[in-house]
């Protein structure tokens, strides 16, 4: 992972493996150390690396950090037992449940994202994610589900309107949602362990929850620097520099999603029409809230060529890039100035909006 020239952090989705160890530099000055620890968790492999940290206060924040991070896996997975499984079975059952306050939270800002999306995030289809075999530990295979069967899924009209908290209970007026927060879970949990990390006396820090990360302060004299992954090919499309309480979240078919006789269908299902989206491969954005950065990289997948830079000033977000099934890649002007690609890109398309 470590170079001796540059340093980058991949955003992508990592191997599951569990391991902790710490690093150096320069193992002669304990200012300078780099210490790096990983735990599997949401199911994918997070990286929590501090900086300028002696090791033993790194290795505390870190194992906080990672009891942290295990927790959230117990309280917001949506098939395991736990408090999120009964919260959509007390939906089911029309019956009122109180929430925890991390879930009050999840929920409260999937509603107002379902708003600024215009509808294209929506945490409460976890009933179509399950059909099409993404609620699953393992990748599903086989055919897509039946028109008709997505079509009565549909028909439910699951939404976030549906939801009402009052006083930290929630009930719902529709028992056909079923809430997942596959879509906006790491980013609200990066953003909590960073909360933590300076809780703890960290400084400068990188935490990495695969396809999403944030960082505080900086990786000794320079700016944390990131690899995106190229979603068509191998390695690294671009590089960027990422500042202090900077989140940066990519969203892409090239990881999870179903297949058939060698067509790949897309996790990433338009809650409009309940069928993973085609035209886009990925998309990175960069914003100072890890739960809106998370969302909104889903939401522009879905948005397409068509809506993806409407919506981006909609939600606040100026820092977007996308990458089109062609190979073609789209970016906000503000992007285009921070992005250093790898490999140029055959065709590069810079939108003339203007920044939120």
């Amino acid at each position: 992972m470590f170079q001796t020239f540059r340093t980058y952090w991949l955003l992508l989705f990592s191997l599951p493996l569990l391991a902790c160890s710490p690093s150096s530099e320069n193992s002669a000055q304990t200012e300078n150390a780099l210490f790096t620890a990983q735990v599997y968790v949401f199911g994918t492999l997070a990286d929590i690396t501090v900086w300028g940290a002696p090791e033993a206060e790194a290795q505390a924040a870190a194992d906080a950090v990672a009891a942290d991070f295990q927790q959230m896996h117990h309280d917001w997975h949506a098939w395991e037992p736990g408090p999120l499984v009964d919260i959509n079975a007390a939906i089911a059952a029309g019956r009122p449940v109180k929430l925890l306050p991390s879930l009050q939270y999840l929920i409260e800002q999937s509603q107002a994202i379902y708003h600024s999306s215009e509808g294209r995030f929506n945490a409460g289809i976890g009933k179509l994610l399950r059909l099409w075999g993404f609620q699953s530990s393992e990748r599903p295979h086989g055919p897509p589900p039946a028109r008709t069967v997505i079509d009565e899924r549909l028909a439910e009209r699951p939404s976030m309107d549906d939801l009402n908290i009052d006083d930290g209970v929630l009930s719902s007026k529709n028992p056909a949602v079923q809430l997942d927060f596959g879509g906006i879970a790491k980013g609200y949990a990066v953003e909590l362990a960073l909360e933590r990390l300076r809780s703890m006396g960290i400084e400068h820090a990188i935490v990495n929850a695969g396809g999403g990360l944030g960082v505080i302060g900086k990786r000794g004299a320079r700016h944390w620097s990131i690899g995106i992954r190229h979603p068509q090919g191998e390695g690294v499309l671009a590089t960027l520099e990422i500042h202090d309480a900077e989140h940066v979240h990519t969203s892409g078919n090239y990881e999870r999603f179903r297949e058939n006789e060698g067509i790949r269908y897309s996790h990433i299902l338009d809650p409009r029409t309940g069928w993973p989206v085609d035209s886009i491969a990925s998309c990175t954005v960069i914003s100072q809230d890890g739960t809106l950065a998370d969302a909104a990289a889903t939401v522009l997948v879905i948005a397409g060529v068509e809506d993806w830079q409407r919506l981006a000033q909609k939600m606040g977000i100026a820092y977007v890039m996308l990458v089109g099934e062609d190979g073609t890649v789209y970016m906000t002007p503000a992007m285009a100035e921070r992005v250093q690609f790898e490999k140029q890109p055959e065709r590069r398309v810079v939108s003339d909006a203007p920044a939120p």
